[in-house]
């Protein structure tokens, strides 16, 4: 990130608070980055070391300007939830041990500056909609498939949270009513069907009652060997029953986007995250399923494209949220 600081520009930073890392940029009022740094989470090490490496890295960022943090307006956190936004706390992240941690005064008492906390999932759809491949739609999905899937929604140009803050919790749409088990307690949500714990989870299950498994044998013979990476190799190279894993995962996938399509009439479905990197057969049986099952007048209007902002989404999309926010512009 090697743009040039101006004088006279306002600045922002932007932070995606991961279970594995903490992602901070500082950019302009053009959106442009200028600086950024990547620490480890350490949640084993408890919420207040983990707030201090966020503060350390808002400092340093600030650093790189003439007048410190005093040459920043605002900062914009992205979280895994659930949130409550208007308390500024998370309130239940298992990936970080925390509950009900006071994210937003915390760093406001430590920095002086404005602090506004989003979804993770809401500001990288904000990111991919405001510079990313998203650019210049008004009606648009982001949907990331990970380890879990979570999405953001862009709704006549403006990033949709709902009455709570929850909108977007695409992973806990029921798909199959009497389907799998799934981490929120409930069955056959589209992430115990299509996420990239799901894929490997199927995966180990297949593997175990069928011998001389191609999939087990590419994990040399470990069944927790076994990951979507693991299982998208396998497809690749011609197993019948990766494919068959990745394409019944990614029909399930392609339902629930159909479902938004006719429910929201969307320019736009963005896809990111791990599971996404797949690539053409995600895309190809998601794009067929949605001519399959959408209304055909607004299926064909319907783009479905891979993210373009990778894993730098989280972190630009959370600057830009607390722009516009810091703008009256949400």
């Amino acid at each position: 990130m090697k743009n040039e600081i101006e004088h006279g520009k306002r600045h922002f930073i932007g932070v995606d608070l991961g279970g594995t890392k903490i992602a901070s940029v500082l950019v302009n009022e053009d959106n442009l980055p200028l600086a950024n740094v990547q620490m480890p989470t350490c949640p084993e090490e408890g919420q207040d070391a983990v707030m201090e490496r966020i503060i350390a890295s808002i400092s340093e960022l600030a650093s790189k300007l003439p007048g410190g943090i005093d040459d920043v307006e605002a900062i914009g956190i992205g979280s895994p939830g659930p949130l409550d936004k208007e308390l500024g706390t998370v309130v239940d992240a298992p990936n970080l041990k925390w509950k009900d941690v006071p994210v937003t005064s915390t760093i406001h008492i430590a920095t002086g500056l404005p602090v506004y906390l989003e979804n993770d999932a809401n500001v990288a759809a904000l990111a991919e909609n405001r510079m990313g491949v998203g650019r210049g739609t008004k009606n648009m999905v982001y949907i990331t498939v990970s380890t879990g899937i979570g999405s953001g929604l862009i709704l006549d140009g403006r990033l949709y949270s709902g009455t709570t803050g929850g909108a977007g919790e695409l992973g806990h749409v029921t798909v199959v009513p009497d389907g799998p088990m799934c981490g929120c307690g409930n069955r056959g949500c589209l992430e115990s069907l299509a996420s990239g714990t799901a894929i490997a989870k199927r995966a180990r299950e297949a593997a175990t009652r069928t011998a001389g498994s191609g999939i087990l044998s590419a994990a040399g013979g470990k069944i927790d060997n076994i990951d979507a990476v693991l299982v998208s190799s396998c497809a690749e190279a011609g197993d019948p029953m990766a494919t068959a894993i990745l394409r019944n995962a990614f029909e399930y996938l392609g339902i629930v986007v159909a479902n938004m399509v006719n429910l929201l009439n969307v320019e736009m479905v963005v896809i990111g995250g791990g599971v996404s990197q797949i690539g053409g057969m995600l895309f190809d049986t998601v794009r067929r399923v949605v001519d399959l099952r959408a209304f055909p007048f607004m299926a064909k209007d319907a783009k479905i494209v891979p993210a373009a902002l990778g894993v730098d989404a989280g972190m630009l999309g959370a600057a830009c949220y607390a722009m516009e926010k810091q703008s009256g512009e949400d």
